[in-house]
């Protein structure tokens, strides 16, 4: 087996740079001092300051050129052949040949080193926007359970302070705000997974348990809004095989757009419906609003980051959104709903059956 080469450390490559740029220059002083006058050797220095652009600073550059314009002068003190006339016309245009090169290398290399420096500046400040929109997305996550056990809350509180106190309705309250703790406890179970590196949790799970739970939590806001939801879910669908907390803040997230959506209209409008169902290998969810629909040709933007119809929206969960649901091998994406709305649906991977690879 050939064994692989180890890379040069960087070092060592701009010593051989250094030892092969002083060999090329007495090599070249000599053959210039050994022809006569009429041959403008001195003038392939510039091939040298070319060569070594890469691999000098731009005061390194500054050096080499007037040592070439320096070896230029003494090899045509030296020379003693040919029509002298002839040769300091050749020694001129050479000097300027290699100032001119020098001064565009020095240049070259100026302006590298500030792109580079503005490419640092702007990984800097990438990483800076990084940070804003990770902490922009924990919140814009956390804020959907905390303001559901911020409701149930109060509603546990009405319904204890009712005489008699309404005990089945306040455990029902307690149930939810459990329930929306625990959604908010694997939120940040799932931000401390992404920030260590480690890749999504997938198990084989009940697709529309998953779906039932998360319209149970958001009934109540549908209450409040005067909201119809219609759900069409498929019996007897298989496993789904992804991250179950992971698809549920999906789901989430998209019927709290709707919501949103609906919120806008009469009424008399606001219908949302909520579908899963098989096709191929894929379990699909979809969810139908009969909000003021998406702009033109926005099926696509809409998963952009920070680009929203909001008015008050910042433009992250639907971004988010497709990041979880290709990160467990789905797909996701925007329709306009015939009679007036918009469609958004996801896929996730169907778990295989017993015995299968």
């Amino acid at each position: 087996m050939k064994t692989p080469s180890l890379p040069t450390p960087p070092r060592r490559r701009r010593g051989l740079h250094l030892t092969a740029m002083v060999l090329a220059l007495a090599l070249l002083f000599l053959i210039d001092t050994a022809t006569r006058y009429e041959v403008a050797v001195s003038v392939f220095y510039t091939v040298i300051i070319l060569a070594m652009a890469h691999a000098l600073p731009w005061r390194g550059l500054i050096v080499l050129s007037g040592s070439c314009v320096a070896l230029t002068w003494l090899s045509f003190l030296i020379t003693s052949y040919g029509d002298q006339r002839a040769g300091l016309v050749n020694m001129l245009i050479s000097t300027v040949a290699i100032v001119i090169t020098g001064y565009l290398a020095c240049t070259a290399e100026l302006a590298r080193a500030a792109a580079h420096e503005a490419q640092a500046r702007l990984l800097r400040i990438s990483r800076i926007h990084s940070l804003e929109g990770l902490t922009t997305s924990i919140a814009h996550e956390l804020n959907q359970p905390l303001a559901a056990i911020v409701t149930s809350g109060h509603a546990c509180q009405r319904w204890m302070e009712q005489d008699p106190p309404q005990l089945d309705k306040a455990r029902q309250a307690l149930q939810r705000i459990l329930g929306d703790a625990d959604r908010a406890s694997g939120i940040i179970a799932r931000v401390r997974k992404l920030s260590k590196g480690e890749p999504a949790s997938t198990r084989p799970f009940v697709f529309n348990a998953a779906v039932r739970e998360v319209l149970a939590l958001s009934h109540a806001e549908m209450q409040r809004l005067d909201i119809a939801m219609r759900a069409d879910l498929a019996p007897g669908l298989p496993l789904a095989l992804a991250d179950p907390v992971q698809v549920q803040q999906v789901i989430a997230n998209l019927v709290l757009n709707a919501m949103e959506a609906t919120a806008l209209v009469d009424v008399a409008r606001r219908t949302i419906l909520v579908e899963s169902l098989q096709q191929a290998d894929k379990l699909v969810f979809r969810i139908s609003d009969g909000g003021p629909g998406l702009p033109a040709g926005a099926q696509e933007q809409v998963f952009e980051p920070f680009w929203t119809t909001k008015h008050e929206g910042i433009g992250v969960g639907l971004s988010i959104s497709r990041s979880i649901v290709e990160a467990n091998g789905g797909h996701i994406w925007a329709e306009p709903h015939a009679p007036g709305g918009a469609v958004f649906t996801f896929s996730a991977p169907v778990a295989p059956a017993e015995g299968e690879a």
